[in-house]
């Protein structure tokens, strides 16, 4: 895939998403827009968790022109795959986009969670949850990302309790499982190299 430009408009709300059922399996496909409205209509959809070498985490700040939580902090990239990608597709294909950066990641965990952003819309997602780690300096998108930074866990944990309000839903919510329920898998990723 050719690298992504710095400002290079990479999603649309005409994208068809991959309508599934509670199990994972696939009931059909939907406009991005529509997948959102109202209580919004569950579709498959991912979260990637990458470190550095130093195990710090990348977060990503959302653009402002974002139609849900516009400039919250979340995990380094989520998104959704498209109708007929691979979920391998599509997760290489987010983070050459929004980051310009190329990682292997490994497949954790999978969840559902529903969550309303204002009158504005919602999130209702099966959402495939990744690790990965990165040496490359990340290049952000900026229709995508207002900012990024690295974070180590134990700043984190203290972020999430004193401010947790500026993070997205689903980050706080898959960040808190990694803890908890996958803490080896966790420790993996954030140890030092």
């Amino acid at each position: 895939m050719p690298a992504a430009s710095a400002n290079k408009i990479v999603s649309s709300d005409s994208e068809e998403l991959i309508l599934v059922d509670s199990n994972d399996q696939e009931t059909g496909s939907l406009s991005k827009a529509l997948c959102h409205d109202g209580d919004g209509v569950l579709h498959r959809a991912f979260s990637v968790f990458l470190f550095n070498d130093a195990g710090e985490l990348l977060l990503q700040q959302r653009a402002a022109g974002k139609r849900l939580w516009p400039g919250y902090w979340s995990n380094t990239c989520c998104s959704h795959p498209r109708k007929g990608e691979t979920m391998q597709f599509a997760t290489e294909r987010r983070l050459e986009q929004e980051l310009n950066i190329n990682a292997d990641v490994e497949f954790i965990y999978k969840f559902t969670y529903q969550a309303n952003f204002r009158d504005l819309g919602s999130e209702h997602e099966l959402c495939w949850v990744y690790l990965g780690r990165s040496a490359e300096q990340p290049r952000p998108n900026s229709t995508e990302i207002s900012a990024i930074r690295y974070v180590d866990p134990e700043s984190l944990a203290y972020e999430l309790r004193d401010h947790g309000e500026h993070f997205t839903p689903w980050f706080r919510m898959e960040w808190e499982r990694l803890c908890s329920e996958f803490a080896e898998r966790l420790a993996v990723y954030t140890a030092r190299r």
